[in-house]
């Protein structure tokens, strides 16, 4: 019989998006073919501890949910009070050849103790926002040399830094609304400075945002100059960098799905009718209302030309096994505007990624084999570079 690969799947973390990584990791553990892999779930706190066990995904919902409510000790203040059974503590060994799970508990219980006996053939963070989405514990998977799903310290970085993939995408050429980067301590420092600026350059409606941030954390539509202000005040909440951007008008919403590593391909285009006046934090995840319509309503034409503009976007930043990429599409003209890029996007029961790559003909099970296959080729490939160096003569 085939040997199991050892699938570590990470989830939580220290990010406002912590809820939203919670839904999406219950989905992949539903739904990982349990014949295939052994599944390992490590589930990481919002202050970053890293807790390992089959109940760590329910530990973890249970107390974001008492946060959310007020109710009960922070997680971490419960576990120094009081060890809990189903979990146990532990890091990820960054040395090449182990790349392994390992106990911070001397005194492991039996029903994580099955997790720890050997090292990982891969990992799938589950992870959105900072910390996870970034680059940062892409850095920590490198220096473990363990395969991973997702794009790699580049491509996530970039891609996460929606100041810096404009950057890049306007360098490429790409289709772009106005934008206008702001730096929290500029706006603290000179305020009518930025409000003449923003007044200037974007005008009203524009969006503001946090700049490192997904799943409309921290957004704001600013429809008049009054607004301005509490808008800059609670995307700075999140980040030192801040986007204004202009506002799309009389649009659709249209994303698109890209799988793959250096020859990357991209689903039937999908399209998002919000429940609200924008797709907000409220739309995406808690009022059910919004529509996913695949596929999108849009011609022949613009559908190709946004797979086209998705995998070159997909290139341009540099990822790697996953991505969407989202537009706006002009109702009257179909003129095509990239918006941003998702290196690790949503995969819950609503989530547009896995949903398009199923209207495409990929279920969510074999979605998931075909991003683990991925990170092992790309892991497989990345050991083909010589890392010592002997200069002839």
């Amino acid at each position: 019989m085939k040997k199991k690969l050892r699938i570590g799947v990470i989830f939580g973390g220290r990010s406002s998006e912590h809820e939203v990584s919670l839904i999406s990791a219950s989905c992949v553990l539903a739904a990982i073919d349990k014949d295939k892999y052994d599944v390992v779930p490590v589930g990481i706190t919002k202050k970053g501890q890293w807790l390992l066990g089959d109940n760590a995904l329910t530990l973890l919902t249970q107390y974001a949910q008492a946060e959310l409510e007020g109710t009960g000790d922070p997680l971490e203040e419960h576990l120094l009070k009081q060890p809990v059974p189903e979990v146990v503590p532990v890091s990820l060994v960054p040395i090449p050849g182990k790349a392994s799970i390992v106990s911070l508990n001397p005194q492991e219980n039996a029903v994580a103790m099955h997790h720890l006996l050997d090292g990982l053939d891969a990992i799938f963070p589950v992870l959105h926002g900072t910390y996870g989405e970034d680059g940062a514990i892409q850095g920590l998977l490198e220096l473990a040399d363990v395969p991973y799903v997702g794009a790699g310290i580049t491509g996530s970085a970039v891609a996460m830094d929606k100041a810096m993939a404009k950057a890049v995408l306007a360098a490429g050429g790409f289709p772009q609304l106005p934008y206008l980067v702001v730096l929290r301590s500029r706006w603290e420092q000179d305020p009518e400075g930025v409000r003449r600026d923003i007044e200037a350059r974007i005008g009203y409606p524009c969006f503001v945002k946090p700049a490192n941030l997904g799943s409309s954390v921290g957004i704001s539509k600013v429809r008049e100059p009054q607004e301005l202000d509490a808008a800059l005040a609670e995307a700075a909440l999140y980040d030192r960098k801040l986007l204004v951007e202009e506002d799309a008008g009389n649009v659709r919403e249209v994303e698109c799905s890209v799988l793959g590593n250096d020859d990357p391909a991209a689903s039937i285009p999908g399209e998002i009718v919000p429940s609200r006046e924008f797709y907000d934090y409220i739309a995406k995840y808690h009022d059910n209302k919004s529509q996913l319509i695949i596929p999108a309503r849009i011609s022949q034409k613009t559908s190709e030309r946004i797979q086209e503009l998705a995998v070159e976007a997909f290139k341009a930043v540099d990822c790697a096994g996953m991505a969407r990429v989202d537009f706006f599409v002009d109702k009257e003209t179909e003129e095509v505007y990239i918006n941003e890029i998702n290196t690790i996007p949503g995969f819950t029961p609503i989530s547009m990624y896995p949903k398009m790559w199923e209207a495409s003909g990929l279920s969510y099970g074999e979605l998931i084999d075909r991003l683990i296959e991925l990170a092992i080729e790309r892991h497989q490939d990345k050991q083909r570079n010589v890392t010592s160096f002997k200069p002839n003569g």
